[in-house]
């Protein structure tokens, strides 16, 4: 299958000359638009969405022990802790950045 030479909708660099970081980055753009202009991103994603997934049930049942809807009602509680852990530092992130004047703070 390596033999095969493929086509891309990226044209290649100049022998000899490394491309640039924002060539790099164009070039995978350019893939990514293709790949997902030829494939349902719901199968391109599917292995990495189920390896995602599979963390929170190894994480609540890691010996395998629990019976399939316990761990699932775990580790559905698990996913949602770490997205709201994620919510939180979003939040926290966003307060740094644009400090705001705490009402009640001052003469009225």
């Amino acid at each position: 299958m390596h033999d095969q030479p493929t086509h891309s909708a990226m044209p290649a660099h100049s022998a000899g000359q490394d491309p640039s970081p924002a060539e790099r980055s164009l070039r995978a753009r350019l893939a990514a638009h293709a790949m997902h202009a030829q494939h349902d991103p719901r199968q391109t994603t599917a292995n990495g969405r189920a390896a995602f997934l599979a963390r929170f049930d190894r994480e609540v049942d890691p010996d395998g022990t629990l019976d399939p809807k316990e761990r699932q009602r775990r580790a559905e509680h698990a996913r949602r802790v770490y997205f709201a852990r994620l919510q939180l530092a979003s939040a926290k992130a966003r307060r740094a950045r644009h400090p705001r004047k705490r009402r009640g703070s001052g003469a009225a």
